[in-house]
């Protein structure tokens, strides 16, 4: 009888000491295999941004980022050879500033004193100068294709080569350009005087 239930309480020993081993060997494979998922979730996510950086620095070019110099005094500002895609100078006083050979695509210049500023080779395509005061202005072979500026007044602007291709103007301030319009646009070889449908 002895026997039996020693042999009974040995059994159960072995059992309870085999249950407890697997647990340990089941706890120890969760471990490694949570540590070595670490080890490659953090190989991949490495990876990852490594693409993400020569992507980012390869792929793909630096923009603009759109500034805005609303009502601000600016005279004598030196903005030359800038890119200043759709910023906006709404009102500002600009006067006898440098925008010379600058990308000014789609710039609002709404209303802004621009009197003898420098817009030599500037690229002003779909820019906003509608009520602008562009008196003396230098716009040798600038670019204004598709240029809204009605009410705008170029009086005594230099205008010699530039690109006035789609740019609303009044009727009025178009004849006063065709009485100094002469040049070709060296971008787009385009007569300055065809562009305004001069006679």
């Amino acid at each position: 009888m002895n026997s039996r239930l020693s042999d009974a309480c040995g059994g159960l020993r072995l059992r309870i000491t085999g249950s407890k081993l697997n647990s340990s060997r089941t706890e120890l494979g969760r471990k490694k295999y949570k540590t070595d998922h670490k080890i490659w979730a953090s190989i991949l996510s490495l990876f990852l941004w490594g693409i993400v950086g020569i992507t980012a620095t390869v792929g793909f070019a630096p923009t603009a980022l759109a500034l805005e110099y609303n009502k601000e005094i600016l005279v004598d500002a030196d903005f030359s050879g800038r890119d200043l895609t759709d910023s906006s100078f709404t009102k500002a006083n600009l006067r006898q500033s440098n925008f010379s050979h600058a990308n000014l695509q789609g710039v609002s210049f709404f209303a802004a004193n621009l009197e003898s500023v420098n817009l030599e080779g500037a690229d002003l395509r779909n820019a906003t100068l509608d009520s602008a005061r562009l008196v003396r202005a230098n716009l040798t072979n600038a670019l204004l294709e598709g240029a809204f500026a009605a009410n705008a007044r170029f009086d005594g602007a230099i205008i010699d080569g530039a690109d006035f291709t789609d740019t609303l103007l009044r009727s009025d301030e178009q004849k006063k350009l065709c009485k100094l319009a002469k040049g070709t646009n060296p971008i787009t070889g385009r007569d300055t005087r065809d562009t305004l449908f001069c006679p």
